[in-house]
């Protein structure tokens, strides 16, 4: 127990400071589908753990970051000097959706220059080989799920990956490291390795900035206790030790919004509801509290036998 404690502590502190973007971001006079307005509308079209591929519109988080995704499923567009970050594709038909969002936006897929993941499940990067036909971007992932690319299979070790469905595969052009900065222009998110919902998780932390208000965003992978029958996350010690390190390090990161790949695992719905700006400094601890509990109860269900 002490050395698990250690090990959380030892990744919690990892967490490294976030520096403002370089330069300004792309400005417009009259913002697009403000957070006012479209938070209101995205809650009206979506209901909790809504289908996948169910169309939804884009939203203005803050600043230059966007959701263009669908009920389900999130996409993060952060938008830039010298071309657009993409984060997470949807599946594979959720890809021409997030398309359509941005052009709803007035913007191009074409300026989408690099595009990111959270985890390597198909509801999230199922779609990312018919992105980068759309956009030409270059794909940039963890080394773990680089190699879930490469084949559209799900990763031996994956808990769920006796019941994935697999996707397209997709050309992976650059690895991603653990506290690396991808930068485009004046744009930069820095990737933290969060593997426990999958192995080849990652977590991503930038800055987003309206006009001098300037908040720190996180989009938190999933990081729930899922898996296919049969599977025992307490039959795993290793994996199951770098499961809390990574809710830990979560935990720790600078967190004005939090993001996450499912809407609902945060509360966005009922968040983008009220029409207001995200912002809630204890965003990211709550989350973290929440799948701490997630997490212990499916170990207590393990241990008193009766399976997952």
């Amino acid at each position: 127990m002490f050395a698990s404690l250690a090990f959380a502590a030892a990744a919690a502190a990892q967490v490294l400071p976030v520096v403002i973007p370089l330069g300004k971001p792309k400005q417009v006079e009259r913002p697009v589908a403000p957070i006012q307005t479209y938070g209101p509308l995205f809650a009206l079209k979506c209901k909790d753990w809504d289908d996948y591929d169910k169309p939804a519109p884009p939203v203005r988080i803050h600043g230059n970051t966007y959701l263009v995704g669908t009920c389900g499923i999130s996409s993060i567009l952060i938008v830039g000097s010298d071309g657009d970050i993409l984060i997470d594709s949807g599946t594979e038909a959720g890809a021409e959706l997030v398309a359509a969002n941005i052009r709803k936006l007035g913007l191009k897929p074409t300026d989408v220059r690099i595009l990111l993941h959270s985890h390597e499940h198909f509801d999230h990067v199922g779609g990312m080989a018919r992105m980068k036909q759309l956009t030409g971007a270059q794909l940039f992932a963890s080394g773990n799920a680089a190699e879930v690319f490469k084949t559209g299979k799900p990763g031996p070790g994956d808990p769920q990956a006796a019941t994935l469905r697999g996707f397209p595969p997709a050309r992976v052009d650059r690895i991603v490291r653990d506290g690396e900065e991808v930068r485009l222009g004046n744009l930069m998110a820095r990737a933290y390795e969060t593997r426990g919902h999958t192995h080849g998780a990652l977590t991503w932390q930038w800055i987003s900035c309206d006009g001098g208000q300037c908040w720190t965003i996180v989009y938190a992978d999933s990081l729930t206790p899922v898996s296919s029958p049969g599977y025992r996350f307490t039959d795993h010690p290793g994996a199951l030790e770098a499961f809390r390190a990574s809710i830990a390090r979560v935990a720790a990161l600078d967190c004005d919004i939090l993001l996450t790949p499912h809407p609902s695992a945060s509360h966005m719905i009922q968040r983008l509801a009220k029409g207001k700006p995200l912002l809630d400094t204890n965003g990211c601890r709550d989350y973290a509290a929440q799948l701490t509990k997630q997490l212990d109860e499916r170990l207590a269900k393990e241990r008193a036998g009766k399976g997952d």
